[in-house]
């Protein structure tokens, strides 16, 4: 288990509470819509609730760490979340292999108390956590429209190692039919 941190400026990074759910839901969306772009919209009542059931279930997970970051006087102004993955490798080998990966899911701060060092403070919160559970690597991925975020990791070492692409169905489905 993570403790609480507490910065010279008052800054606490803690773990999530049961308490957390709403903040952290909204903390979500609102990553979502800085990604999207676009007017801010309302999320529908079945994600909220999803969102709540799946960060609930985090909260429980020895392998998932949520956390806070939260400022005298204001609340939370942030979350991050981190979860341990596990796989065994594709190779044939003589023994049992577990590797292990940090997936950082989410990483918000709001926009007005960002570059005051709380971001770095929840990602060392993160990477205790990984070093913890033993994980030798740690994968992310952002939007490709996410300047901030590319520039943001890269300058931490992160490196692109592959391409996730999307397709709407009906387009593959337009394009296996034009035959192309």
């Amino acid at each position: 288990m993570v403790s609480a941190t507490e910065s010279s400026d008052g800054l606490r990074i803690r773990p999530a509470r049961k308490s957390d759910l709403g903040i952290l839901v909204d903390f979500m969306a609102r990553l979502a819509m800085h990604v999207a772009g676009g007017a801010p919209r309302t999320l529908r009542r079945a994600e909220r609730k999803r969102l709540r059931e799946l960060l609930a279930a985090a909260l429980e997970d020895q392998d998932r760490l949520v956390v806070v970051a939260a400022l005298p006087e204001v609340g939370p102004v942030g979350m991050s979340y981190i979860y341990v993955w596990r796989s065994q490798g594709i190779w044939e080998q003589l023994d049992d292999l577990e590797l292990k990966s940090g997936v950082i899911d989410d990483v918000w701060v709001e926009p007005d108390y960002r570059k005051l060092g709380i971001f770095r403070a929840m990602l060392a919160e993160l990477l205790a956590f990984a070093e913890q559970h033993d994980v030798q690597e740690l994968i992310l991925e952002y939007s490709l429209s996410n300047r901030e975020a590319e520039a943001t990791w890269s300058r931490l070492g992160f490196q692109p190692t592959g391409v996730r692409a999307a397709a709407f169905t009906a387009n593959v489905r337009k394009a296996l039919s034009a035959g192309q």
